[in-house]
């Protein structure tokens, strides 16, 4: 027994009946890590793949600004749809993205804006795999008009 204080009752810690004791508290910490460590691990995983498909959606409307921007810059002949998509492809390939999807339309007129469109499936990597039944796909789109110069 422990004094306390003037006044105070003492302080027991030895565990007598309704206390928990040594023996009645052994492996508490393992269930709490147990019940713990999967949410954490899901918070955590969900945060870098949340993080990698905000990067990839960075990356194609890099491309799709790019492409537009090749698109709409003067040029006798000019640009057709071939050059556009083949110029937003290989710069998707420069930034080491492959399966886009990439859709332009070039002007026909000399005040008609050019459009570029790229369409991408970001596939989570992890996460469909901790969570069960999940697909694990995100549809990533971007779209950029520009007028001709």
């Amino acid at each position: 027994m422990l004094e306390q204080g003037p006044g105070l009752p003492p302080v027991s810690y030895a565990p007598g009946p309704g206390r928990p004791g040594p023996e009645r508290t052994r492996g508490g910490a393992t269930l709490e890590l147990a019940l713990a460590l999967p949410v954490f691990l899901v918070l955590v995983f969900g945060l870098v793949e949340f993080g990698l498909a905000l990067y990839y959606k960075g990356m194609i409307t890099a491309a799709s600004r790019e492409g537009a921007r090749y698109g709409a810059i003067y040029s006798l002949p000019p640009r057709s749809q071939g050059d556009i998509e083949a110029y937003t492809r290989s710069y998707l390939q420069g930034l080491g993205l492959t399966g886009a999807t990439v859709t332009a339309t070039p002007a026909a007129l000399s005040q008609a804006p050019v459009s570029v469109k790229v369409d991408y499936s970001y596939h989570f990597l992890v996460l469909s795999r901790l969570i069960p039944g999940w697909a694990g796909s995100l549809n990533l789109s971007a779209e950029t008009v520009m007028r001709l110069e």
